[in-house]
């Protein structure tokens, strides 16, 4: 019989470490709610990562996903995991890396050879949740959806639309290659140890990239207008190098206002903008 999640975390005396950004859920009508809130797994294989003690995991295996690979870099909770994997057998994948460093084309080669794409999902650590975030956005078209919990902050900058105050960067980025909202918050007394802020969770789904620009290129620029985002956007992007024309130039071209703040853009300016930088 597989024990909970809190009785694996008494059995291995796990405790969330501050450091990994950890916050355990022990609530499993939560994470089951998670689960079920994704269209098709059964028909799709999924990776997860930072999943602790398994809490996220077990819903995510009893909703019938083809096969889990979860990425965990606290090997303490490995032996926590590996009893999920005798329950569950080879549906779950157990790697122990950073998922930083990891190369997903790697890990899921044979599903992306076969032209299949992959859905992610997770409750993301507080610290490195965007940079994971814009590492796949990278991969977009491999990706089926992303369900990721959240500070419930970063996902109202996720789903921003332009003139709102939380429009930025990471709006403009998610949103060129896909379409992102807001699916519910989670309350803070499911967490071990509560956390501080609200989470959310947010699902992202990839879309046909229909502008055909590099996504680093489109970064770069979008970085450069909202590090000084009370700046007119003449101003914001005077130190950009556009490619055969200034600044002021590219603006006329793309028949944007240099009056404009960078929030007032919409995300097809940016990408004219991007087309000639």
């Amino acid at each position: 019989m597989l024990l909970s999640t809190s009785e694996l975390i008494k059995k291995y005396g796990l405790d969330a470490k501050k450091s990994l950004g950890q916050n355990f859920i022990l609530d499993k009508n939560f994470t089951d709610k998670i689960a079920k809130s994704i269209k098709n797994i059964n028909e799709f294989e999924v990776l997860e990562i930072g999943p602790g003690p398994g809490s996220l995991t077990r819903s995510i295996l009893d909703a019938g996903v083809k096969k889990l690979t979860v990425i965990e870099k606290d090997k303490r909770c490995l032996e926590a995991l590996a009893e999920l994997k005798e329950f569950y057998g080879d549906r779950l994948e157990i790697i122990s890396a950073d998922a930083l460093k990891i190369n997903e084309l790697e890990v899921f080669s044979h599903v992306f050879s076969r032209g299949k794409k992959i859905k992610i999902i997770a409750n993301l650590p507080y610290n490195i949740g965007t940079v994971l975030l814009i590492k796949w956005l990278k991969i977009a078209p491999k990706i089926s959806s992303l369900t990721l919990m959240l500070q419930k902050e970063v996902v109202d900058r996720i789903v921003a639309k332009p003139n709102t105050a939380h429009y930025g960067r990471l709006a403009v980025m998610v949103n060129y290659c896909a379409q992102s909202k807001m699916l519910f918050t989670a309350n803070r007394s499911i967490f071990t140890p509560p956390p501080k802020v609200t989470s959310a969770i947010v699902e992202i789904i990839p879309q046909e990239n229909l502008a055909n620009i590099e996504f680093e290129k489109l970064e770069k620029l979008v970085a450069a207008a909202f590090s000084q985002r009370r700046k007119m956007i003449k101003s914001a992007l005077k130190n950009f190098i556009f490619a055969n024309c200034s600044t002021v130039e590219a603006l006329e071209k793309c028949n944007i206002d240099g009056n404009l703040r960078a929030e007032n853009l919409m995300i097809q300016q940016f990408c004219e903008l991007a087309k000639i930088s």
